[in-house]
């Protein structure tokens, strides 16, 4: 599923490339993608304009000129490419008044979409009890530990990777940055020392936005707006790298299940 830099990476593209054009038509090939009947969707957009895109945790939000946003949800295998070519797993395709596109595919066909005043996202959001945005500068290190204090009992990736904690981490970066800061997945919250915190909350920072740079990464379905695989996956430390010589010591990195999720890190210097 794309995480936070992923989404980042195609918010910024989309941005470039579909803001301020004017939707002349839209096709849904799978009634189930839009959360109310076809016919009342295209109804809400066509012959809107898009004036902005945004992200919260893994949302896309286009912002369209007549007072509703699109909310779209990439889940495990969607795509937005922007004048690409449809085939067998597109979904739907946007129409703009300057004859170019933007065609959602979805192999697996779990991503949605929602129409929704953009007046009430906020409250929509609250339903969905998103925690704080790991990079925006309101999550501050004092931030971090107010959130970590709330379930000292958890076992730290399993906690990072709830979205009602933290906003936008998946399981890749999970792994990263715990590696990076040398902390075991399954460390308790509550063992975790004051220094360790600290490197913890510098490591969310760094591996984010490491991951921003790069484009994100491409191991599964992943691309960016325009049809691209992200260049990070290269630059992993220790996810999906079981087996292999850790990348900071002589030890071997391991791979164990963890809150149903495959977790990888090095057994000797992640403690």
């Amino acid at each position: 599923m794309p995480e936070l830099p992923e989404v980042e990476t195609i918010r910024k593209g989309l941005l470039a490339k579909i803001k301020g054009k004017k939707i002349k038509d839209v096709e849904i090939k799978v009634p189930k993608l839009v959360n109310f009947d076809i016919a009342g969707f295209k109804k809400n957009v066509l012959n809107a304009s898009i004036v902005n895109i945004r992200r919260r945790a893994k949302l896309v939000i286009i912002d369209l000129s007549n007072s509703n946003s699109l909310l779209i949800h990439l889940k495990l295998t969607g795509q937005l490419i922007c004048q690409g070519e449809e085939e067998k797993s597109t979904r739907a395709t946007f129409y703009f008044t300057d004859n170019t596109n933007l065609i959602f595919n979805d192999v697996r066909k779990f991503g949605y979409f929602k129409l929704i005043p953009t007046a009430k996202l906020e409250d929509f959001f609250k339903t969905q009890k998103f925690g704080p945005e790991p990079l925006e500068k309101e999550f501050t290190l004092d931030k971090f530990k107010e959130i970590l204090n709330k379930k000292p009992k958890s076992k730290i990736k399993p906690f990072l990777m709830d979205q009602i904690n933290i906003a936008g981490i998946g399981n890749i970066y999970a792994d990263e940055l715990l590696f990076e800061a040398k902390i075991l997945p399954t460390r308790i919250i509550k063992t975790l020392k004051e220094d360790e915190i600290k490197n913890l909350y510098k490591s969310i920072k760094k591996i984010l936005n490491k991951a921003i740079k790069y484009k994100g990464s491409s191991f599964d379905a992943y691309v960016d707006s325009s049809g691209d695989k992200g260049d990070f996956a290269p630059r992993v430390k220790v996810y999906r790298k079981t087996g292999q010589k850790c990348y900071r010591c002589d030890g071997i990195v391991k791979r164990i299940v963890l809150g149903g999720r495959g977790t990888h890190f090095c057994p000797k210097c992640q403690k």
